[in-house]
């Protein structure tokens, strides 16, 4: 075949195993050979609109097979793909439609009013719209095979990142970088062709595309698709249809812990929970553990596709709080500024390369060359390194709070408040100080019913935290500003409480 890239992927699978199950949605399986012949005829019925090599195809939508079909067609054609956040605004999905170009969206029917409303300057050709006009789309079109020439250079993807500053930026993932990560998946995590995953977080979403259902695929599973997370709905999934694989944020596995079923619940089949996004919180291993199940942590990025560092089950429990050693085809260190390897506890900026690591940012060179050094991308955050090549992730070098010439980092304050019975979610920040420069502030959310004492919660980190990192004042909040991906804003929570001016409750 031509097509070596991901475009490729549904005819190997077909002919290696045609009738085992790929998709299961709402009740309805799609096995690979119909995934493969779906697939081609998606193609086609995007080449009669006009798609040609390079162009960009854009989805906006939940978890649904079409987004899988339509990321496909697209790497058969040699075009490109467009993941979009489904909690974007209208003008959010509009700058990254012109941002890039996108010729053709395919839309979920809920989206469609969205659509309609944005403006005629994002230069979108034409969209399809998942359901009837989608069904008939696929239904006039040729199955005759495709074999575009794609290579693992050839771009992919382009998946916006999440914006924390400024607008986001499209990280540009070849169809190389993406085989790569899902290699580094199936060698590390073990993966089997029996394997059946739910995929309950959105695939829109680097981890949840990238680190589990492109793999599982690749290795000729099942993907049980949800299109939102609910803990009762996952629950009563991973008893019926014997889930074995998942993933999902702390947030989510905390969820499902604090369930009524929690308890009774048949998880016996679950055999890899990976878990991403923020450190795991130590009671929330534990509750897993003591059913019997064990988070596999890991680190990655967006632009590295994302899998970075990696912690197997074996040192779950030994390294807990770490985010593991690099994956297999990975290579990252934790520098100085100079590229230096620190020393054993010495705090410095994780970089990473690999054939898994992005090219570069769509359409922008300068930020593409500072985001790189000697080859080596740079990540931004802190972590250090343990005397057996372990990398604790400390924090975003930028969010780090120098207090009297001492180095504070936000992250260790928030993993402690996060043990406190009253606590829910944290932030700490920044904020002026006449005698010390700046002095950390915690800004907490309370658990559902809970009335957090401010004094009490700081004087409970005595003894625990040098004292020169205990927040000097806490706010209670309703809410933690956040992107539409979840990402806490930092910069907003610094523009609503970094005042000077202790704070005690939020207004």
């Amino acid at each position: 075949m031509r097509n070596e890239g991901l475009g490729s992927w549904p005819v190997r699978r077909a002919r290696k195993t045609p009738h085992r199950t790929a998709l299961l949605h709402d009740g309805r399986p799609t096995d690979y050979l119909t995934l493969y012949a779906r697939t081609t005829r998606l193609a086609h019925a995007l080449r009669a609109r006009g798609v040609r090599r390079g162009d960009r195809i854009a989805y906006l939508g939940p978890n649904h097979p079409s987004f899988l079909e339509t990321l496909f067609a697209a790497g058969m054609l040699g075009a490109v793909f467009v993941p979009l956040n489904t909690r974007l605004a209208g003008p959010e999905i509009a700058y990254q439609l012109t941002d890039c170009g996108v010729a053709v969206l395919v839309h979920g029917p809920g989206y469609a009013e969205l659509v309609d409303g944005l403006p005629a300057g994002t230069g979108l050709r034409t969209r399809v719209e998942v359901g009837t006009a989608y069904e008939t789309a696929l239904a006039e079109a040729p199955e005759d095979p495709i074999d575009e020439p794609v290579g693992p250079d050839d771009v992919c993807l382009i998946m916006y990142t999440s914006g924390t500053t400024g607008r986001p930026k499209g990280a540009v993932l070849t169809h190389g970088n993406l085989t790569w990560n899902a290699v580094n998946v199936l060698v590390d995590h073990d993966l089997i062709a029996a394997e059946r995953a739910l995929v309950c977080a959105p695939l829109f979403h680097t981890a949840a595309l990238n680190m589990l259902t492109l793999p599982v695929l690749l290795k000729g599973g099942t993907c049980v698709l949800v299109e939102s997370f609910d803990p009762a709905a996952v629950l009563g999934l991973v008893e019926r249809h014997r889930i074995t694989f998942m993933f999902g944020v702390p947030t989510m596995f905390d969820l499902m812990a604090r369930h009524p079923r929690w308890a009774e619940a048949d998880l016996s089949s679950l055999r890899i929970l990976t878990c991403g996004g923020s450190p795991v919180p130590a009671p929330l291993i534990a509750a897993y553990q003591e059913r019997g199940l064990t988070f596999l942590q890991g680190y990655g990025m967006t632009e590295a596709a994302p899998g970075t560092l990696f912690l197997d089950a074996e040192h779950a429990v030994g390294k807990a709080g770490s985010a593991g050693v690099p994956h297999f085809f990975s290579d990252a260190r934790v520098v100085r500024p100079d590229l230096t390897p620190v020393g054993v506890g010495e705090t410095g900026e994780v970089v990473v390369r690999g054939p898994h690591v992005m090219p570069g940012y769509w359409g922008l060179p300068e930020e593409t060359a500072a985001a790189f050094a000697d080859g080596w991308f740079r990540s931004g955050d802190a972590a250090r390194v343990d005397e057996d090549g372990y990398v604790y992730i400390v924090d975003r070098i930028k969010d780090m709070i120098i207090s009297g010439g001492e180095n504070v980092y936000p992250a260790e304050i928030e993993e402690l408040l996060l043990s406190h019975p009253d606590i829910v979610e944290c932030a700490v920040i920044g904020v002026p100080d006449d005698k010390w420069g700046e002095v950390p502030r915690a800004v907490v959310v309370p658990r559902e019913g809970a009335s957090p004492d401010p004094a009490g919660i700081l004087a409970s980190l005595a003894g625990r935290l040098a004292k020169y990192k205990i927040p000097k004042s806490l706010v209670v909040a309703d809410e933690l500003p956040r992107t539409a991906s979840g990402k806490l804003l930092k910069s907003r929570l610094r523009e609503r409480y970094g005042s000077a001016s202790q704070v005690r409750k939020a207004p």
